[in-house]
């Protein structure tokens, strides 16, 4: 199984979890406090920057003056 390597810069923690696990859940594992408003990335309010590599998004639903 492939691994990916997750660091939230915010609370200093490291975690490798399974590809394609989402975010929102590890950062709820961790304490990394990511406001979140549905969960499903739809509403934006997750939104957050990658420093490093990528995150494949099952389903983009960025808006288009966020592309």
């Amino acid at each position: 199984m492939t691994k990916a390597k997750v660091t939230f810069e915010d609370v200093g923690v490291t975690v490798t979890v399974p590809a394609g696990t989402r975010l929102i859940e590890i950062s709820e594992k961790v304490g990394a406090g990511i406001t979140y408003g549905c969960r499903e990335g739809d509403c934006c309010t997750c939104l957050t920057n990658i420093v490093s590599g990528h995150e494949n998004l099952a389903a983009p639903s960025l808006l288009e003056d966020q592309v």
